[in-house]
């Protein structure tokens, strides 16, 4: 084979060990897959529904000692014993009491309480309104994936019917089973979904049965290498079972994202007379630089979520960062050893498609219907930019009225028990222990028992509080619990929290609260606390990148704000759906409220994704404006504009299909989660597959030449020194990124500077 000559960059040698030795690096590949598999797959185990709170806030420090000191910190089972004769029924009393002697046997379990063994005096809030069903209470001993085991052994052994009388098991602990395995469950519904269609869609974009199952091997490499780098962070802190679906879902589409780039991308290098060697070096050093970007900042974009307390986020920016970093290693170096290897068996068992006219056929690059609609837009940029602005900001308005919750039992399907018995909870029982807020005080040896009445007397007379417990006293520590009618999430409970916080404590000494109310109100603080540092972050992080990338300053801003916008439409939709209840929910069960991990988790794994199509197009758009000898001078204007103009129009001309496609391929991907059974996931799928069609459509194909049209020259102007900076530290590849689109290949560049319009803008033998 002839080795071409070209630069000498790292992505270059990769192209040429692929030439050199493509079988070996495929064995590797195989190898490292295979072991990572087997390391992976069973990290489902080790994985748990948990990470939504903040550890180091004061609900958590609460609960800590309520756990330390009382023994009160156990997962929480609850069984709900009905008998439609009443809870008192010798069947029902015999069932609630045999319940009762199983649990207090188990070396799992720390206490009971129910109905039928509590004292005269305090059995109003286990047993039902209409007394027909009572309550088996019980703490869980055990952390994480130990307490989810000793809860689902003791449902499977005890919530069964008998003797007309029906058990339901529910509580924290069967959430954290019931949400466990619905999540697997939902994520061998989602891969039944997302890779048979995904490779039907690739069959057609590629026109071949072959080709199309490439990207599907560099996703599989990706997934299972993630899982495996999951599995080993268990070792050292807790993970969200929600980060396999995330892994899956992320994994097959950047895959295919990358490796759909690099395969059209080899395919018009072919197209354009290369060497089949030096069209791969050239794939290497255009497209593969391109992956290499994009794979960078959709990393760091991930990476952020590291900064927040919560597990639940951090888990994301763990299975994130590997997915992606796996995706990108996978399509680099696999991809094109794949390619050598294949040879012109690539483009066997062919299928007509859109890519395959890049090879069959050569037409004049003014023909194609994404350069006559990127010069149409460019024609009326200020209405049409105008108008879609106001239609992106109109689907986002419903996220002004956004509230936040915490995900309780109603995110799981109504068929799941723990959903059933929260709503007999919620409906039939006067004390929903949900409602309640938990008061630790930690110093307490030294109070007279008349600060803890006085304390309790100032906390009964708050609005919505039903009830205040005597104090309990360990070990010089104390808490009371205080029930509450006020609805969880809602302006009657935030503002009854905040009317407790004001209450002084007993002898004024430092009071802890805990409770759903209180850990929610905890975890939005610790959201919005982080926010602008993250945001600010991401935002530093993008420009910095992507004016490595192009030079330009006014680029990386343009990014920054159309990624922005972008995510508008799923922001507003996830409101109005999710929220607000229309459409029906989706199917889900609204509970007024939206879980504040959701909308931060979706910013930054979308506003990263946008970046990847806008690294695929800018750097496009980069060569052909090079290759017209365009720089940051802005001078002659009106030239500048022209060429500016017929870069745009050329890059997203080559380059739009590949979004496009990659866009359709994604949206499956992040489409199948819809059909995932917890709400909050459900909520997650659509909320990116609007983001990464909106963005691929609207932003990319319409705002963005609207956007580089009006600033013409200026898109690639920076300030003299920031050009100096880039000149020494700017990641241009080997031969330059404009060389695979030299002379030999687009002929001389003319433009007609008298109507600012370009003909013939790279010579008349310019294809697409």
């Amino acid at each position: 084979m002839t080795q071409p000559s070209s630069g000498r960059s790292f992505l270059h040698e990769i192209a040429r060990m692929a030439i050199a030795a493509p079988r070996r690096v495929v064995t590797i590949a195989a190898v490292v897959t295979i072991a990572a598999a087997i390391v992976g797959i069973p990290v489902a185990n080790t994985l748990c529904a948990c990470g939504f709170e903040d550890p180091t806030s004061e609900s958590a420090k609460a609960t800590a000692l309520l756990t330390d000191t009382f023994g009160q910190g156990d997962v929480q089972m609850i069984f709900v014993v009905s008998d439609p004769r009443g809870y008192g029924s010798d069947a029902a009393r015999a069932t609630g009491l045999g319940i009762v002697d199983q649990l207090k046997r188990s070396p799992d379990v720390t206490t009971v309480a129910s109905a039928w063994t509590a004292p005269a005096g305090a059995t109003a809030g286990l047993v039902s309104e209409d007394r027909r069903s009572g309550l088996v209470v019980a703490g869980v001993s055990g952390d994480g994936n130990a307490a989810q085991a000793n809860a689902k052994a003791l449902s499977d052994l005890l919530a069964h019917d008998r003797d007309g009388v029906t058990v339901r098991s529910g509580g924290a602990a069967m959430l954290n089973v019931q949400i466990t395995g619905q999540s697997q469950h939902d994520l061998m519904v989602m891969e039944s979904l997302a890779i048979p269609l995904s490779f039907l869609v690739l069959v057609w974009v590629f026109g071949g049965l072959l080709a199309a199952a490439v990207p599907i091997a560099v996703g599989a490499m990706a997934v299972l290498g993630a899982l495996a780098v999951l599995r080993g962070v268990t070792l050292f802190t807790d993970v969200s079972i929600f980060a396999l679906n995330l892994s899956a879902a992320l994994g097959l589409a950047l895959a295919i994202d990358y490796t759909l780039l690099m395969i059209s991308r080899y395919r018009d290098e072919l197209a354009d007379g290369s060497p089949r060697d030096e069209a791969l070096v050239r794939t290497m050093g255009t497209a593969g630089r391109t992956v290499l970007f994009s794979a960078t900042i959709v990393a760091l974009s991930m990476a952020m979520m590291a900064l927040f307390p919560m597990h639940f986020l951090k888990s994301f920016a763990y299975a994130g960062v590997a997915t992606v970093a796996f995706a990108a290693v996978a399509a680099l170096v696999v991809t094109p050893a794949v390619i050598v290897l294949l040879g012109d068996r690539l483009d066997a068992l062919r299928i007509r498609g859109p890519f395959r006219r890049s090879v069959a056929a050569h037409r004049p690059v003014a023909q194609p219907f994404l350069y006559r609609w990127t010069k149409a837009v460019m024609r009326h940029a200020v209405p049409i930019a105008v108008a879609v602005v106001g239609v992106m900001l109109l689907l986002g308005a419903p996220f002004l009225g956004v509230k936040w919750g915490f995900p309780d039992d109603r995110v799981l399907p109504p068929s799941a028990s723990a959903h059933q018995v929260g709503d007999q909870l919620r409906d039939e029982f006067a004390d929903d222990s949900a409602t309640a807020v938990t008061v630790v005080i930690p110093e307490a040896e030294d109070l007279a028992p008349r600060e803890f009445t006085r304390y309790a007397a100032d906390l009964a007379r708050v609005p919505d509080v039903t009830a205040v417990t005597p104090p309990t006293q360990v070990d010089g520590s104390a808490f009371l619990t205080v029930f509450s009618s006020a609805p969880l999430f809602s302006d009657r409970s935030q503002a009854q929290l905040d009317h407790l916080h004001a209450v002084s404590g007993p002898g004024g000494h430092e009071v802890l609260f805990t409770g759903t109310a209180q850990v929610n109100a905890d975890s939005v603080h610790a959201i919005t606390s982080r926010l602008p540092l993250v945001l600010g972050l991401i935002a530093a992080i993008m420009f910095v990148v992507l004016f490595l990338l192009t030079g330009s300053v006014a680029i990386p801003l343009k990014a920054l704000l159309l990624n922005a916008l972008s995510l508008t439409a799923a922001f507003g939709a996830m409101v109005w759906i999710f929220q607000d209840g229309h459409l029906g929910g989706l199917g889900t069960t609204t509970t007024g409220t939206l879980v504040a991990n959701i909308p931060v988790l979706l910013f930054c794994i979308a506003f990263g994704l946008s970046m990847d199509y806008e690294v695929f197009l800018v750097s496009r758009i980069r060569e052909f404006w090079l290759a017209s000898g365009g720089t940051g001078d802005t001078r002659a204007e009106g030239t500048a504009r022209a060429r500016s103009d017929e870069s745009v129009a050329l890059g997203i001309a080559r380059t739009g299909r590949v979004v496009t496609a990659a866009a359709v391929v994604m949206s499956i991907s992040f489409a199948a989660l819809v059909a995932a059974e917890v709400s909050f996931m459900r909520m997650f799928g659509l909320g990116l597959t609007l983001a990464v069609l909106a963005d691929a459509t609207l932003v990319r194909m319409v705002l963005m030449p609207a956007f580089m049209r009006v600033m013409g020259a200026w898109n690639w102007w920076a300030p003299r020194w920031l050009t100096r900076l880039h000149d020494r530290f700017g990641l241009d590849d080997g031969d330059g990124a404009a060389a695979s689109h030299s002379p030999r290949h687009t002929g001389a560049t003319t433009v007609a500077s008298s109507d600012h319009q370009t003909r013939e803008p790279f010579g008349p033998g310019c294809r697409i």
